[in-house]
């Protein structure tokens, strides 16, 4: 698919105004040239990616005031029985967003693809939330995924993950610049509250995704490496 389907059609129909399309577009390469940074440091192909033409906003709860920013989501889907996972980035990250900003947060949704890749060949995701957010209950989350040093062999790549997301991500010039730049435009906006922000997949389901025996494979040698430097960790 078309990555900027979604953000071409918005523009033709007069949603996006031409500076922040224009910037957008002019911008996409950074994160193409991310998505192939990711590919040759794992070895693995990232999934399907496209640009969502709106400002995803997120709160924890309906009556709550406080909101944070949803960059990029990890979305799987079912579709005529096929089973695939798409990474959803936020228009407003494209354009706004910083080299290392960007590349940091495709890593991490990668990271989020390859645990919902695990759970899954394991049966294990019946009710799980697997995509980012700005809330550290959320993003601080590294415990439950592969470590960036066993997946990336990228020493750039990984300075941009520790220093992005030490302890739950948080980026204030970004945010500022969305703000400023996408919010106070009165630029498409989507609400979404953590409770929504969830997968539900039956036994059912989970029992009809065919995923290749090598990449499995891969994928436990992957979580097995990542395990042992936990344990060191601890001792």
């Amino acid at each position: 698919m078309d990555p900027l389907v979604r953000l071409r059609d918005a523009y033709s129909k007069g949603i996006i105004p031409d500076d922040v399309y224009e910037l957008a577009v002019k911008r996409f390469p950074i994160t193409i040239a991310g998505i192939n940074r990711i590919e040759k440091a794992s070895g693995i192909r990232y999934p399907v990616a496209y640009v969502e033409p709106s400002l995803i906003l997120t709160t924890s709860s309906s009556n709550s005031y406080e909101f944070g920013i949803l960059f990029a989501r990890t979305i799987p889907i079912m579709f005529e029985e096929k089973f695939q996972v798409v990474i959803q980035i936020s228009a407003p990250l494209v354009a706004y967003g910083l080299k290392g900003t960007i590349h940091a947060i495709l890593a991490h949704e990668f990271l989020h693809f390859l645990e919902l890749i695990k759970k899954i060949s394991k049966m294990e995701l019946v009710s799980d939330e697997i995509s980012g957010n700005l809330f550290e209950n959320v993003y601080s989350d590294e415990t439950r995924l592969f470590e960036p040093r066993v997946v990336f062999k990228d020493r750039t790549l990984l300075n941009h993950i520790t220093k992005k997301f030490p302890s739950g991500f948080r980026d204030y010039k970004l945010e500022d610049k969305v703000m400023q730049f996408w919010a106070d435009r009165n630029l498409p906006k989507s609400n979404i509250s953590l409770d929504e922000n969830t997968v539900k997949l039956s036994a059912e389901s989970l029992s009809k995704i065919k995923i290749d025996p090598s990449f499995i494979e891969k994928i436990n040698l992957l979580e097995e490496k990542s395990s042992k430097i936990r344990k060191k960790r601890l001792y």
